[in-house]
């Protein structure tokens, strides 16, 4: 994605916070729910492209579930984004969850016992990110991804659910923004419904990232669905939902409306 303003940030409201720049909303919940054949990462990637740049001057706090730093720093540079730097500068903060030892089987309160110790990492980089020079900074906190979390959890939604509402109250008392990617069509059929209308009901979006409902195309990879939850208009709550099409390059994701190209 380019400097400028794009769909997708017209969708989230962040048009108007600078050129090229800003992030979230304060206390905004961000759900990007997608699936193994059209992945929605380059969501992240936008988003935290977006909260580092100089125009926010915001910090943001990852939470790596499926890949090493490497991968997203290879990513975020092709986007312009130095992800070396901002961590050097304490803009970053990256938890590698890969180095992280679960137990292999469920165990009396150890993956409860992981959970907390994961919610520990967050609440003292959220301290580190509210102290000195950047206590006026915007933090965005990103898991990647939220589907990961509940296998090594061994299945446990009730441990999920709780540490993320854990991660809802940190975000509303502090300000932040918290963004959860979460790969849907990977649950068992009587799990996904469950921890899918819970995510749903704690987001403030929820983006969608699906195939083509006409199949593969050679110029768009996807559609992605922007479901802005509970806006007021006319004297009542009303769910506002933006559909565009997208494909994915080198540099980045172009998004355009449906019937837009030739």
């Amino acid at each position: 994605m380019n400097h400028s303003p794009n769909l997708l940030d017209e969708a989230l409201g962040l048009t108007g916070r600078g050129f090229g720049g800003g992030a979230l909303s304060q206390g905004r919940v961000v759900l990007v729910d997608d699936c193994v054949e059209t992945s929605g990462a380059f969501v992240l990637h936008h988003l935290v492209k977006r909260a580092l740049s100089p125009d926010s001057g915001g910090t943001v706090i990852f939470i790596a579930l499926s890949h090493p730093f490497s991968h997203y720093d290879r990513i975020l540079r092709k986007l312009g984004c130095n992800l070396s730097i901002h961590r050097e500068h304490n803009r970053f903060h990256f938890v590698d969850m890969l180095k992280v030892e679960f137990p292999n089987e469920i165990q009396k309160n150890a993956v409860e016992h992981g959970l907390v110790d994961l919610y520990s990492k967050i609440l003292k980089a959220v301290e580190v990110s509210s102290s000195g020079d950047y206590s006026r900074a915007h933090i965005s906190t990103v898991i990647d991804d939220l589907s990961i979390l509940e296998i090594v959890a061994h299945g446990s939604v009730d441990h999920v659910l709780d540490f993320l509402h854990y991660c809802i109250t940190l975000t509303s008392e502090q300000d932040c923004s918290l963004v959860i990617l979460n790969h849907e069509d990977i649950y068992p059929e009587m799990e996904a419904p469950r921890l899918l209308s819970h995510l749903i009901y704690l987001a403030d979006f929820v983006i969608k990232a699906e195939p083509l409902v006409t199949g593969i195309a050679a110029d768009v990879h996807g559609q992605l669905t922007v479901l802005k939850k509970g806006t007021f208009n006319d004297s009542q709550y009303t769910d506002k939902a933006s559909n565009f099409h997208f494909q994915v390059k080198e540099n980045g994701v172009e998004l355009f409306f449906p019937g837009t190209r030739c």
